[in-house]
């Protein structure tokens, strides 16, 4: 958790550098032209978030469009209907922001007050109003969803996620809560303290969990759990049509084998929570880390940098192949294509047979690209 020493300067150097940066004759263009992809990267020790671009098509260079330079890590990001990027500091995170980039204007910050801490993950309504960050207790290590007004950061209400270590949430639309919408998140279920941060504790403990919210009052409205407690829920995505819920799974057991030959994919079709396993030997391969997941027409895919490459499974579950891409993280999808970053080129349609390869731009040449990139239309 950050003192007001420490705010104080962070902010202090950002402002020296500027709210946004644009890449020289940078200049948005229409969606048929380039791609854009609000992404979050480290790059010689700092951090940032901003909007990637690149034409269609092999060879073409990734370039960073837009940056914004940020106090530490950043993890997952929103866009709202206006063109604002939300950004929020990776798990136990001090600061969130709200972005406009290439209009000018500073960013608006958010810090905590050392009573939560974020956990690196927003959701916006559809309409763009209300914010939805999951968070933990700093004194009990509970999570709590909490609901933001987007355009002044306050917070408006709270709700536990019956559980611990929450990390991603989505939408759920089919009308599960009488036609309305309702909030899915993800309980990673890893004990930590305030004091040691990042440190996982008493992993016999763990209690990772798929919980359902009322979007309007927070009540709980189902909770499901997979048999092994030791694989933590991170990242969520839907299928294309909706029926199914795919999870990135993190395993965590003492047993280096156990663990190595983890599941990295669980499926969700409302009802039950199953685990997708890959066949021996790929599964030792994936060292049991799923990163980023997103599933197109072809069928879901979960990065695997650990594996340097994307493990890639049917809709039902069958395992298709393992892509390689060194020290793949972000995942995300365009018109039914899927979009992969690695650390030293990015893939288009990484799918297909034949991926089309982007080499990255010299903006980014030795960057890390951090878990989650979202696609800009427009």
């Amino acid at each position: 958790m950050a003192t007001d020493l420490h705010r104080r300067h962070a902010l202090a150097a950002l402002a020296g550098l500027g709210a946004c940066v644009l890449a020289p004759g940078a200049a948005f263009a229409s969606p048929g032209e380039r791609m854009h992809l609000a992404a979050a990267w480290e790059h010689q020790g700092s951090f940032h978030i901003g909007v990637l671009s690149t034409h269609g098509g092999a060879g073409q260079a990734l370039q960073v469009h837009a940056a914004l330079e940020v106090p530490t890590r950043a993890h997952g990001l929103c866009v709202l209907p206006d063109g604002s990027v939300i950004a929020t500091a990776r798990r136990p995170g001090d600061w969130l922001v709200r972005w406009r980039p290439g209009a000018g204007g500073k960013p608006q910050w958010l810090w905590q007050d050392g009573e939560r801490s974020f956990n690196g993950h927003v959701l916006a309504s559809a309409d763009g109003q209300r914010l939805y960050t999951t968070e933990t207790d700093a004194e009990t290590g509970a999570s709590w969803v909490v609901v933001r007004d987007a355009r002044t950061l306050a917070t408006t209400a709270v709700w536990p996620t019956h559980g611990i270590d929450a990390h991603e949430l989505a939408w759920d639309t089919r009308g599960n809560n009488g036609g309305a919408p309702t909030l899915i998140v993800a309980n990673g279920g890893v004990p930590t303290a305030p004091e040691t941060g990042r440190v996982k504790r008493e992993l016999d403990r763990m209690d990772p969990s798929l919980a359902r919210l009322d979007a309007h009052t927070g009540r709980l409205l189902g909770q499901w759990r997979l048999p092994d407690p030791r694989l933590s829920l991170r990242h969520l995505a839907w299928s294309p049509d909706g029926a199914l819920l795919g999870i990135a799974l993190q395993a965590e057991h003492d047993d280096a084998a156990t663990k190595h030959a983890a599941p990295v994919l669980a499926l969700f079709d409302g009802t039950a929570l199953r685990g997708v396993a890959a066949p021996d030997p790929i599964a030792q391969r994936l060292h049991g880390y799923g990163g980023s997941v997103a599933a197109t027409p072809t069928g879901w895919a979960v990065s695997c940098p650990r594996a340097h490459g994307i493990a890639t499974f049917s809709l039902l579950g069958d395992w298709q192949d393992l892509v390689p891409l060194p020290e793949v993280c972000p995942l995300a999808v365009r018109s039914g294509a899927l979009w992969a970053g690695g650390l030293a080129s990015s893939l288009q349609n990484a799918q297909a047979v034949a991926p089309l390869a982007h080499p990255h731009g010299a903006g980014l040449q030795g960057a890390r690209l951090d878990n989650h990139w979202v696609v800009l239309q427009g």
